[in-house]
């Protein structure tokens, strides 16, 4: 069958990824529908523009008839939901998110890049190189890249497939981990530490679901793990023969002035980003390159460019001796990496850090002592969350006592008022101070990029560039 006259439905069309991987087929010629109960920005306005936002909000058995070629169903669908079960009753090829992304990209290779934390900025920063050197790749990442209209593409013509490999479940009715689909001829696994707790009850369920990842790698297939992390090594260890496992560490590097450069065989070369564990995604990916036939001379002058994946590390506000950053760490390695690298790279400064508690796993009582110690290199740690979303969430109430007890910090500040919240950081005092916001939420509904705004408007940075 032609691709023209290929018809696939969505179900849950409306969902960060579902929408990209929607717009992406729609762009690669297909004839695409889809449904939601509920569809938010910039899903809605992006579909729009696509001529795919569906006419009306719900579930329509009726969308789902014979002349379908596939369904693809998204994980904010329920395993009752009525189009699913039409299409079961039907007999139609019912595909999750990554199972499709599979099918169409089964004859190309694929990279997949996995782990606790960096796999965003890993995946993107290979892409960002492919493409300032002119390779043609597909791709899936999981945030919106500078020079990138779409999170996924999907095209006849590459030979590239370039996933990020989410640990995730895969849809209402496959529980395995998304990334175990993939099949990669090149893998990476960055980190590994407890996250997702309301799938992955304990570590040692979370830490074997990246032993499976390994065994799911083609044979003969290539392996970059970080040397620096002791459980990523302890798996690594068992990858078996038919993988070829290659460690990476730290690229080594310089900061001056708050200027990051790698130190290279070729001389220094700035970056635009910074901390160590970005110096360690530079290293996986310069390693993922290599692999794919790009020079180390075309990799240095690529990344040089890079300017970082949008909430990671993403300066939205700054001014003489003032910085604002937005950060989508909410696990508490990625806490943790965060704060320490901003304080790092600005020794001289004193830093106020705020973290949204947003996710299932960082609003669970027996969690919350994965967070100790993560905000101790601020100066003025902040904590942030919102009773409702607990109730939204159905989980126990928490108080502010039990989250400073839990922190283990006698320094924290803990609000659960976002116009509070607001209000003290606005008015506090920002010579010499930088401010880092971190969570996968958006506090509440502040608007980080205003508040950055209001903070830093009083002059411009004339110094190093580092816009990420």
């Amino acid at each position: 069958m032609e691709k023209d006259d290929m018809n696939i439905h969505f179900i849950a069309i409306g969902g960060s990824a579902m929408h990209n991987l929607a717009i992406a087929l729609k762009q690669k010629g297909y004839t695409i529908t889809g449904s939601d109960d509920e569809i938010f920005e910039p899903s809605r306005s992006r579909l729009e523009r696509e001529g795919l936002l569906p006419e009306r909000v719900g579930w329509f058995p009726q969308k789902i008839t014979s002349s379908l070629d596939a369904v693809v169903l998204g994980m904010h669908a329920r395993a009752d939901n009525p189009e699913l079960l039409q299409a079961q009753q039907l007999g139609l090829k019912i595909y999750s998110y990554p199972e499709y992304l599979y099918e169409q990209t089964k004859d190309k290779t694929r990279v997949v890049i996995g782990g606790s934390h960096g796999k965003t900025t890993i995946t993107s920063m290979v892409m960002h190189v492919l493409k300032s050197i002119g390779v043609d790749f597909d791709f899936m990442v999981g945030a919106q890249i500078d020079g990138f209209d779409n999170m996924v593409r999907l095209s006849e013509s590459a030979r590239f497939a370039i996933f990020e490999g989410d640990e995730y479940l895969t849809s209402p009715i496959d529980p395995r981990p998304k990334f175990h689909l993939y099949k990669p001829h090149i893998a990476v696994i960055s980190g590994i530490a407890w996250d997702h707790i309301n799938v992955f009850p304990d570590f040692d369920t979370y830490r074997r679901q990246f032993e499976m990842f390994i065994q799911t790698i083609e044979p003969q297939g290539h392996l970059f793990f970080c040397a620096e992390d002791p459980e990523v090594v302890r798996i690594c260890k068992n990858a078996g023969s038919g993988v070829n496992a290659i460690p990476y560490t730290t690229h080594p590097h310089t900061v001056n002035f708050d200027c990051t450069a790698l130190i290279t065989d070729h001389g220094q070369v700035s970056v635009k980003v910074f901390g160590i564990h970005n110096m360690q995604n530079i290293a996986a990916a310069k390693g993922v390159c290599n692999q794919l036939g790009i020079s180390d001379e075309n990799f240095y002058n690529s990344i040089s460019s890079f300017r970082g994946a949008a909430k990671r590390m993403q300066r939205v506000g700054r001014k003489n001796t003032t910085d604002v950053f937005l950060d989508f760490a909410h696990a508490p390695s990625k806490v943790l990496a965060t704060v320490k690298a901003v304080k790092d790279q600005y020794p001289y400064r004193k830093l106020v850090a705020c973290l949204e508690l947003h996710t299932f796993s960082s609003l669970n009582p027996d969690f919350l002592n994965e967070y100790k110690g993560t905000l101790d290199e601020a100066d003025i740690p902040i904590v942030y969350y919102n009773p409702a979303t607990l109730e939204h969430k159905k989980l126990p109430p928490i108080d502010p006592g039990m989250v400073k007890q839990k922190f283990d910090n006698p320094h924290l500040i803990v609000f659960t008022d976002p116009a509070l919240l607001h209000d003290h950081l606005l008015n506090s005092f920002w010579d010499n101070v930088n401010l880092l916001m971190m969570s996968s939420g958006n506090f509440s509904g502040i608007d980080v990029s205003e508040l950055a705004m209001s903070i830093t408007e009083d002059d411009d940075f004339p110094g190093c560039y580092m816009d990420f």
